[in-house]
């Protein structure tokens, strides 16, 4: 019997087959312990762009259209961390003016703002604020369902959403939205924001199952490439949007300690239990997690409250990015935003590569490789894992077939192949390895490995092609 079964405990023990009979070459890079700005995580700015001027003291804008500073080429934010999301927030009056007739201006200079300062943009049009003069529905929606009736059940609705007309337009509105802009590159993600100031969904626990449904729907049925989140509020709201599709969800009072109350607060009393009655507590494995100071970071300063608390409780609900207002970061705290940083969102650390010395033209060009995402969250968005084959006479990027929005926080083992054209000449070869932007190829995502080449791309050893 020992005899019989010796040689299948030997070919156990072999390498992979493609690698038998040829040396192989092994990586094991440096990791680096720096701050990563990569595309979908990190701070935000607010109704601004990298390298504007920040808020100043305590004070933000929000819900109107932006108003552009002049820019100077410098990108660097003073105070305030470099970031690769811009958000814009603005009611739903400066959008739809005149019933019907749409100002996508408005959001198509954000996102051509964004592109060109490296950002991509988080978009939420809310249907009004709280001031019947000066951030209402729009003036013909008003003129439409009169004065704001005296018997609204919620303080922070100007008008009734169960009234058929609010689906039809603000929905039809969504819908015009989705038409026009689902899936554009620079579109980081919706907000969903379906009723209530600043569209943060107050009351939705008092809407009909019909007008829950249907104003849903409207981002549901409209949004199927951009990703979407959800206001962290109300079970029955975010269980329907979970059974049509991945949806993640966001918080827009970060670090409350007791502003509001003294015996209770968003982070002690609030978030910890809505995110498990609403069913959100996995939605990060799928989706993104957003979430927005309460007032700014100098007012926690102000009120004592424990920062690092704050931070580490956000790592724990798996926050990709976090919105500070444009408002600066306390210098004393600067080594804490930092810690945060470098663990919000992914962070993809490669510890191991493997390849043959040689490979014929036409050939598979097998690979192994083990990776550790050292942050909170996978990445959202599909950045090809691509090789690079650089020679004297010809260059070539090939793509594999890695799936990095599968990468969960942990270890991952991503052993592929690709195959190298036919006709490249043969000779010496530079491997080079990067995270791709699928439509240029070019380098997209920095690694937390040292070595990295001024175009982006991170060498790996050399290469013949026989």
């Amino acid at each position: 019997m020992k005899l019989c079964f010796a040689p299948a405990l030997l070919l156990l023990a072999l390498p992979p087959a493609p690698l038998l009979s040829q040396e192989t070459v092994v990586v094991r890079p440096q990791e680096i312990d720096d701050v990563l700005v990569n595309p979908g995580i990190g701070f935000t700015t607010f109704q601004r762009f990298n390298g504007d001027d920040l808020n100043p003291g305590t004070k933000w804008t929000e819900g109107y259209p932006i108003e552009y500073q002049p820019f100077d080429g410098d990108l660097t934010n003073k105070d305030y961390p470099m970031t690769s999301i811009a958000y814009f927030r603005v009611y739903w009056r400066f959008i739809e003016p005149e019933e019907g007739k749409y100002r996508w201006d408005l959001i198509d200079k954000a996102l051509d703002t964004a592109h060109e300062r490296g950002q991509t943009l988080m978009l939420r049009i809310a249907p009004h604020g709280t001031e019947l003069d000066k951030n209402d529905v729009p003036d013909w929606y008003r003129a439409m369902v009169g004065p704001r009736p005296a018997d609204l059940p919620e303080r922070k609705w100007l008008v009734d959403p169960e009234d058929p007309r609010y689906v039809k337009y603000f929905g039809r509105m969504v819908r015009a939205l989705g038409a026009r802009y689902d899936g554009h590159p620079d579109l980081e993600l919706v907000d969903i924001s379906t009723l209530a100031a600043w569209g943060e969904g107050a009351g939705s626990e008092r809407l009909s199952e019909a007008t829950r449904r249907a104003l849903l729907d409207a981002y549901l049925e409209s949004f199927h490439k951009t990703p979407l989140v959800h206001q962290l509020q109300d079970p029955r709201s975010t269980r329907y949007a979970l059974s049509k599709r991945p949806v993640g969800w966001r918080a827009d009072c970060l670090g409350d300690m007791g502003g509001f109350s003294p015996t209770w607060s968003h982070m002690l009393d609030y978030y910890p239990r809505a995110l498990i009655e609403t069913g959100m507590q996995d939605a990060w494995k799928k989706a993104p997690v957003t979430m927005e100071v309460c007032w700014v970071m100098k007012v926690w300063k102000e009120k004592g409250w424990d920062v690092d608390y704050i931070i580490d409780q956000s790592l724990k609900w798996h926050i990709s990015s976090f919105n500070a207002k444009s408002s600066p970061v306390p210098a004393e705290w600067w080594p804490n935003v930092n810690r945060w940083l470098k663990r919000m969102g992914y962070r993809f650390v490669l510890r191991k590569f493997t390849y043959p010395k040689s490979v014929r033209a036409h050939g598979k060009l097998s690979f192994t490789s083990w990776w550790e995402n050292k942050g909170v969250a996978p990445c959202y968005r599909r950045f090809p894992l691509a090789l690079r084959l650089r020679g004297s006479q010809r260059t070539e990027v090939l793509l594999s077939d890695a799936d990095i929005t599968s990468w969960l926080p942990g270890d991952i083992i991503y052993d592929g192949a690709v195959y190298v054209p036919a006709g490249m000449p043969p000779g010496e070869y530079e491997l080079d390895l990067a995270l791709v932007d699928p439509q240029t190829r070019e380098p997209k995502v920095r690694l937390a490995i040292a070595g990295r080449r001024d175009d982006g791309w991170y060498p790996m050893g050399g290469i013949r092609i026989e």
